[in-house]
């Protein structure tokens, strides 16, 4: 983890399951930060603020829920919201609240999967967020056995919700998930390597020993996006950590990236990201951050 983000030592203590706290407010003060506990975040009256998970940034709408994993940099920025009364409910837990062994019985497969997501940041649907509403706001009048068996039920229905979104980029974060495919897994090794090279499906498809058609829909079922489309994401995962953790100009973290063309770049991140690299870059500025 970049040594320049704040490592919030969280209230949390080994000896419990989970801490809750409330907080009212009028503005978003907390720098970038990262920690070892997940966090799941419901945020009330608060349109136009910014959310920052990983290397996604985003303006949010009047409420939100999103579960941060294990040492994800996240952060809320006051940016367009105009409330006085921005309300706030964290939940924060230990990574290990279910043992391994645990979360591998069928039973629990949902959070399972949950769980591994959320390395990635997750963001819940609004119509999640508003059934869950009443349980979350309550979740602290509860206490002891109580309260930890509520907290899990409401991660149980958390992780068979419909339509939640991953937030970050896995190449962000280093991430490797699994596609049950070697032939795929070969692949995706190739791609991280050179990136910053040019790359055809060709290439990709003699290196699992395919046609390239063959390939192309092989591919796709494994992971769910089309190869260019993965290419494209390798890309702009690696160009959001150069942007954070160097000086690099725009042009030259483009073209370290494998695009040869600058507005191409600009177009294609502002499209995935919602911001241009340069406004990406002011929001991991100098002023978000904490020197320890």
């Amino acid at each position: 983890m970049n040594g320049n983000l704040l490592k919030e030592i969280t209230p949390l203590m080994a000896s419990d399951c989970f801490t809750i706290f409330e907080r009212t407010k009028k503005e978003f003060d907390f720098p970038l930060h990262y920690h070892e506990e997940m966090e799941l975040n419901f945020i009330i009256n608060a349109k136009g603020a910014k959310r920052v998970v990983g290397d996604h940034m985003s303006e949010i709408d009047e409420t939100e829920l999103v579960l941060i994993g294990s040492n994800l940099p996240h952060f809320w920025k006051t940016h367009q919201c105009k409330s006085k009364d921005i309300q706030e409910i964290t939940i924060q837990f230990h990574k290990d609240l279910f043992d391994d062994k645990m979360l591998r019985r069928n039973q629990l497969h949902f959070i399972r999967d949950m769980f591994e997501n959320a390395k990635r940041g997750i963001l819940f649907s609004k119509e999640t967020t508003g059934q869950l509403s009443a349980r979350l706001k309550q979740l602290r009048t509860k206490q002891g056995f109580d309260s930890v068996l509520e907290l899990m039920s409401i991660l149980h229905d958390l992780s068979i919700s419909r339509n939640m979104r991953i937030l970050s980029d896995a190449t962000f974060s280093n991430l490797q998930p699994s596609y049950n495919s070697r032939r795929v897994e070969k692949v995706m090794e190739y791609l991280n390597k050179n990136f910053d090279k040019p790359v055809t499906l060709a290439d990709a498809a003699k290196i699992a020993s395919m046609t390239q058609v063959s390939f192309s829909r092989f591919f796709k079922m494994h992971t769910g996006i089309s190869f260019m489309d993965s290419l494209l994401d390798i890309r702009l995962g690696h160009a959001s950590r150069l942007l954070i953790d160097t000086n690099q100009p725009v042009s030259e973290v483009a073209y370290n990236c494998g695009f040869n063309n600058i507005s191409n770049f600009n177009r294609l991140f502002k499209k995935k990201k919602d911001c241009t690299p340069k406004e990406f870059r002011e929001d991991y500025s100098y002023e978000n951050r904490v020197f320890i």
